[in-house]
């Protein structure tokens, strides 16, 4: 698994102007919920991002297993975005998708019009990603899988990747979505790899 800890050069002070740009991509976060996806966003967009997190109830904890993050108060009810300039000629849209089960209905939506996407996992239920995975295939969307680091307990490449039966074409990278330049490396990362799939389509 790669590691998404390395230096990563900042978008800088002046990120290039919408509409100047050769490369515009909008790409989703998906995943179970609590596994970072709003976090995420937030480290990494070089404006400030809108969210659409509401405080949760005391029956919306109830719909959902909130062991995993007993400090999480609020959650998303529709969808975080941010933008952040990868080089000079390319810019990625993100979109935060809900993780609760009650708001899956909302990412078919996200999902149109995009090129790629980041399935964000936590070892500490491997499970959650299923939904995800499943939806993403469906779609045929090509997609990366970050594992974010919660300090919870260490896996293989080879049993996370048997645990989400994750085809050898599909990259994964370890990350921590509370760094920028980690977060910014796993964005590289997909786009390295949506490259490297148009290559491999033209030939």
């Amino acid at each position: 698994m790669t590691r998404g800890t390395r230096a990563v050069p900042p978008a800088g002070p002046h990120p290039t102007p919408v509409g100047t740009t050769e490369n515009t991509l909008k790409i989703v976060v998906v995943g179970g919920f609590g596994v970072g996806k709003t976090t995420m966003v937030r480290s990494v967009s070089e404006i400030r991002p809108l969210h659409t997190e509401e405080v949760m109830s005391r029956a919306g904890r109830s719909l959902e297993d909130t062991s995993r993050v007993s400090g999480k108060n609020a959650t998303t009810v529709a969808f975080d975005f941010g933008r952040i300039s990868i080089d000079d000629r390319s810019v990625l849209y993100l979109f935060g998708a809900p993780g609760q089960k009650r708001f899956w209905f909302l990412w078919e939506r996200l999902l149109a019009g995009t090129m790629g996407a980041v399935v964000l996992v936590d070892t500490r239920c491997l499970d959650e990603a299923w939904y995800a995975l499943d939806r993403l295939e469906h779609h045929g969307m090509p997609y990366i899988v970050a594992v974010n680091d919660f300090g919870g307990p260490l896996h293989s490449d080879e049993h996370i990747r048997e645990a989400l039966a994750l085809g050898p074409g599909v990259p994964m990278v370890e990350f921590d979505a509370r760094d920028h330049s980690s977060s910014k490396f796993v964005l590289i990362a997909l786009v390295e790899h949506l490259h490297a799939l148009a290559v491999r389509h033209k030939g």
